[in-house]
């Protein structure tokens, strides 16, 4: 296979050129201005698309195990092609939970039959409670990627060192979500106007502030991994810029719904905008995009999250939080981010290609000679309308929307796996 004429961006090696590149056996054969192609090639011509590596997505749910009404591997291994990414990392709250081999033996080997490449984290705690530890070691050693309760937040401090601790020794990342519910009278929805408009409480930003600070303290002192997951608070982006400096190996995930929206998107969405934690403030969103744009915030992850069409139509209160996003978080990314000048198209690709890759220790994330061929063609400037998803699920505030940058084709281990017109 040759792709002919693209406009290449290598976040790993911070380089953009013209360029082909020559595909063999499932690697990055060759890479040259221009390549001639060989008798019955197969040539795909990419003038006009940016080439780049395939996208990595740290913090997906695909409910397999156990909601497989909302997704599954394969339905939600599509929805990743369609959106360019060949790399997913699953979260371990499913049912059972990801806490022993046979549980993570069983997913990993589905996994090898879909056509994108799919980790998957185990949790910390024994049934994502908190208070016994996982095996890490064997764990690790069977396949696990990192660890973590996303979804629920770890609350003895003691315990959360002591994985920490394990996770240094293990170099495994431990990913938080952090929430602390004695806050949190009514999830999903932050507390402020909004949600007096909408007669409830809501979740206050203090509830994740007041754990973010505790954990980047641990983080400092355990000199673990440690991945602050969808962060929401302006205060949340301080305290890791803080410990940052400080020497802690700190790392922060923003989603593309909480560097978009603001919490007043829930009085027109209604559910489709809940989520954990919630949309916030417009003075939290910008203090967001400005962790994006320091670097404070290196990764930007989905937290593709299904939920069936009944589930979401049950009333604020009942509805479960999250949304889907593995289809729209490029563009999401191109249209809130790079358009408006806040980073550039390298800066956006480097949180989703090269810095997933490098904290994770994938074998991805780069354009060179012998790598991987996972790569994506995309139409930086084309705008596109979301109507139906490839996901089991529609959850999303932003179905119908006018965004930029589409997906034309997504390549991994060497083979097309999703093209579109």
């Amino acid at each position: 296979m040759l792709i002919k004429n693209g406009f290449i961006i290598d976040p790993a090696s911070q380089r953009s050129y013209a360029g082909d590149i020559r595909i063999k056996d499932g690697k990055i054969q060759r890479i040259c201005s221009d390549i001639t192609p060989d008798p019955g090639e197969e040539i795909i011509d990419s003038a006009g698309l940016t080439v780049s590596p395939g996208l990595i997505d740290t913090h997906v749910h695909f409910r397999d195990p156990g909601f497989t009404h909302k997704e599954t591997l394969h339905t939600g291994s599509l929805a990743a092609a369609k959106g360019g990414f060949t790399s997913v990392i699953c979260m371990a709250n499913t049912s059972p939970v990801v806490d022993s081999l046979s549980v993570l033996n069983d997913i990993m080997q589905r996994a090898q039959s879909e056509k994108i490449h799919i980790y998957q984290a185990a949790s910390i705690s024994r049934s994502l409670k908190g208070e016994e530890m996982t095996d890490m070691e064997s764990l690790k050693a069977a396949g696990a990627c990192g660890f973590t309760d996303d979804g629920i937040p770890l609350k003895n401090a003691a315990f959360l060192y002591d994985a920490m601790k394990k996770a240094k020794e293990l170099d495994v990342p431990v990913s938080l979500h952090e929430e602390d519910p004695s806050f949190i009278k009514n999830n999903g929805i932050n507390h402020g106007p909004v949600s007096d408009q909408l007669g409830i409480y809501g979740s206050p930003s203090v509830a994740e502030e007041s754990l973010v600070a505790r954990d980047c303290m641990l983080a400092l002192r355990s000199g673990a991994s440690v991945v602050i997951q969808h962060i929401s608070s302006g205060y949340s982006v301080e305290l890791v810029r803080i410990f940052k400096s400080l020497g802690a190996d700190l790392h922060a995930e923003a989603t593309p719904h909480h560097f978009t929206l603001t919490d007043e998107a829930v009085l027109k969405y209604g559910t489709l905008a809940k989520m954990n934690p919630p949309l916030r403030t417009a003075t939290d969103r910008d203090a967001i995009i400005h962790g994006l744009l320091d670097g404070t915030i290196d990764i930007i992850a989905s937290d593709h999250a299904p939920h069936s069409k009944e589930e979401k139509e049950r009333s604020i209160t009942a509805a479960p939080s999250g949304i889907i996003g593995l289809e729209t978080s490029l563009a999401l990314g191109i249209t809130s981010l790079v358009r408006p000048g806040h980073l550039t198209m390298m800066q956006l690709l480097e949180k989703m290609t090269v810095n997933p890759a490098k904290l994770y220790h994938l074998p991805a994330g780069c354009i060179e000679e012998g790598a991987p061929a996972d790569l994506i063609l995309f139409a930086p400037e084309e705008k596109w309308t979301p109507t139906e998803y490839a996901s089991m699920s529609s959850n999303s505030p932003f179905t119908g929307w006018d965004l930029y940058g589409k997906i034309k084709m997504t390549i991994c281990n060497g083979q097309v796996i999703t093209a579109a017109n």
